[in-house]
């Protein structure tokens, strides 16, 4: 098999805050049942008891909404679901969807995932105010108690949920986006495709993050948007930023362009 050349030329970061516009439900372990009485705990970073996003929670659930909006077949079977990988080299070529975010290893074809998403931590002046705040049920988080009736027999069926209260703001949450040159990889491509990783955001943004969305949780909030670049060539200095700080996902969204060809620019 001869030699493969994929050489990086760049790479793309965006940071931002992710406020909880509703009360937010990522899941940890079960130990709240036997210390609270809580059927569904959030997660916690073991140091600091502040609960944290998962960057797997906000990668997979953004390649979920966009095989939904690309109308990706769903063929590879992963735990109990399932999700959409490009069976051939030909069709790879061509996704945006798997060259972002990977495909399984057994594949014999593929070049890198291009995107890295970070675990994302409670802002120190959100955890302060929920310090502080003498509403809370749980340290950080709010008790929510739902019902649930037997259509048969009419018995109700409490169910309490720990949730993180609204307001509450986390971040910066950092993606990190790489564009490569080489075998099957096409560096102004890449830039292209960052289109995408965009509209997995707003597609977020407008669904739920966590669990429970069908029942008001889980409604976030992007803010303080930053996209900058670090080259091939100056990878040692500090990152430049392309674009201004946006407050929302609107601004990025309408300078996007301008972002991308400024990338194209630094190739």
């Amino acid at each position: 098999m001869a030699d493969k050349y994929i050489q990086l030329k760049e790479r793309i970061f965006l940071t931002f805050e992710i406020e909880a516009v509703t009360g937010l439900h990522i899941g940890g372990s079960e130990t709240g049942i036997e210390i609270g009485g809580v059927d569904k705990t959030v997660i916690r970073d073991r140091l600091t008891n502040r609960p944290y996003i998962p960057g797997s929670s906000i990668k997979g659930k953004m390649r979920s909404l966009l095989e939904k909006y690309q109308n990706c077949k769903q063929n590879q079977r992963i735990g109990h679901g399932y999700i959409h990988t490009c069976d051939t080299q030909i069709d790879y070529l061509g996704c945006s969807l798997c060259q972002i975010f990977g495909v399984p290893g057994e594949r014999d074809f593929g070049t890198p995932t291009r995107l890295v998403v970070r675990d994302v931590k409670m802002t120190d002046r959100s955890a302060e105010r929920l310090e502080q705040s003498a509403r809370t049920d749980l340290p950080y988080t709010e008790v929510k108690t739902e019902v649930s009736i037997d259509r048969v027999t009419s018995a109700a069926n409490p169910r309490q949920m720990e949730r993180v209260p609204a307001g509450a703001i986390f971040g910066p949450a950092e993606l990190v986006y790489s564009i490569y040159e080489g075998d099957d990889c096409d560096p102004q491509a890449d830039i292209r495709r960052f289109k995408t990783l965009v509209e997995g955001l707003q597609l977020l943004e407008d669904d739920y993050l966590g669990g429970l969305g069908s029942r008001g949780s889980g409604k976030i909030r992007l803010g303080s948007i930053e996209v900058s670049l670090r080259t091939h060539r100056n990878y040692l200095q500090m990152p430049q930023r392309l674009g201004q700080r946006y407050t929302s996902l609107a601004g990025l969204i309408q300078d996007l362009d301008n972002l991308q060809t400024k990338a194209i620019e630094q190739l």
